[in-house]
C-alpha cells in the first residue's frame, strides 16, 4: 500500500513538474518564434523584441510614479483588451521596421544588431520617463492565477492557458507559412531572399508582415507575464527575450521548428533542475543551464535544426 501511495506521489509530482517546464517553454517559444520570423527574412536578431513586451503592457496602465498602477482602461473586458494589446505590439514592431530598420536592409548586420540594441535602450528610457522606474503592481485576469487540479496535480489555470494559446499559435502558425500567399512568400525569402525579389515577391509586404507576426507575439508574451507576475517593470520582457534569442541559436538560426524545440528544451531543464537540485545549490540553477547550452553549441555550433536550404545572406 505504502509502495503504491509513493508511487501515485511521483507520479503526481512529475505531472506538476511538466506543466511548469510546459508553460515556462510556452514563454520562451512564443519569443523564439517572433524573433526567428524576423531573422528569417532580414538576417536580422532584433534584440528591441522583449522591449515591444513591456510597451504591451504599460500602454495599459496609466503614467505614474506610484507602485500601485491603475489601469488605463478600466474594466474593460477580454476581447477589447487582449485585441488592444496584441495590436500595439504589431504597430509598434511595424513602425521600427519602417522608421528604422527599413532603411539598414543593405547594411552589414552587425550595424542592424547594433541599431536594434539602442532601439531597445531608447524605449526603455521612454518608459523610465513616463512611469518612473518603480516596479507597478496590476491585477490583471487574477482568477487566472487560481489553482485547478488535474490528475492529482494542481497549478494554475494560466498554465494551461499558457500551454494551450501557444499550441494554437503554432499551428495557426504553421497553416499561415504553407497556406496563405504572404506566408509563403516569407518562406521563400527566408531561403533565397534575392531570388524571391526576382519572382516578384515584395520585400516591403513581406518584412513588415515579419515584424507585425513579431509584435503580435511580444504582446501575447505581455499578457501572459502580466498576469502571471502582478508586475509590470520597464526590463519585464528583456529576460525572456535573452532566453529567446538563445533557443533560436540552439534550435538553428532561420529554423522556426528547431527555435520552439529547443525553447521548450531549456524551459524542461530549468524547471527539472529548480525541483531536483539541493536547496543549497538551487541559486546556482541558471549556471547549470547555461553550461548546458555551452554543451550543446560545441557538440552542434551550427544549431540542431539548420534547414538543408539555409544560406547565410550577406
Amino acid at each position: 500500500m505504502t509502495l503504491i501511495l509513493d508511487m501515485v506521489n511521483s507520479m503526481t509530482m512529475l505531472l506538476q513538474h511538466l506543466f511548469d517546464a510546459l508553460a515556462l517553454g510556452s514563454l520562451y517559444a512564443l519569443g523564439a518564434l517572433g524573433i526567428g520570423l524576423i531573422f528569417g527574412v532580414m538576417k536580422l536578431v532584433n534584440f528591441a523584441h522583449g522591449d515591444y513586451t513591456s510597451v504591451c503592457v504599460f500602454a495599459l496602465i496609466v503614467p505614474s510614479t506610484a507602485a500601485m498602477a491603475d489601469p488605463m482602461f478600466g474594466n474593460l473586458p477580454s476581447w477589447i483588451i487582449v485585441p488592444l494589446v496584441l495590436a500595439i505590439g504589431a504597430g509598434l514592431s511595424m513602425l521600427s521596421e519602417v522608421l528604422f530598420f527599413r532603411h539598414l536592409r543593405n547594411s552589414n548586420p552587425a550595424t542592424m544588431m547594433v541599431t536594434s540594441f539602442a532601439l531597445g535602450f531608447v524605449i526603455q528610457h521612454i518608459l523610465l520617463m513616463v512611469y518612473g522606474s518603480r516596479p507597478k503592481a496590476l491585477n490583471l485576469w487574477p482568477q487566472l492565477n487560481l489553482p485547478i487540479e488535474f490528475m492529482g496535480a494542481r497549478f494554475p489555470a494560466l498554465q494551461m492557458l499558457s500551454i494551450a494559446v501557444t499550441a494554437a499559435v503554432l499551428i495557426l502558425l504553421v497553416l499561415f507559412l504553407k497556406r496563405s500567399r504572404l506566408g509563403i512568400e516569407m518562406r521563400a525569402s527566408a531561403e533565397d531572399f534575392n531570388m524571391a525579389r526576382m519572382l516578384g515577391v515584395k520585400a516591403n509586404r513581406v518584412i513588415l508582415g515579419a515584424f507585425a507576426l513579431s509584435g503580435l507575439l511580444a504582446g501575447a508574451i505581455g499578457l501572459m507575464l502580466i498576469t502571471q507576475t502582478g508586475v509590470a517593470d520597464i526590463r519585464m520582457g528583456v529576460p525572456i527575450m535573452l532566453v529567446a534569442f538563445i533557443a533560436s541559436v540552439i534550435g538553428g538560426l532561420g529554423s522556426l521548428s528547431g527555435a520552439v524545440i529547443a525553447a521548450f528544451a531549456i524551459g524542461i531543464v530549468s524547471v527539472l533542475l529548480q525541483a531536483w537540485l539541493p536547496l543549497e545549490a538551487r541559486p546556482y540553477r541558471d549556471a547549470l543551464v547555461y553550461g548546458f547550452v555551452i554543451v550543446v553549441l560545441v557538440w552542434r555550433p551550427q544549431g540542431l535544426f539548420v534547414p538543408a536550404t539555409y544560406k547565410e545572406r550577406v
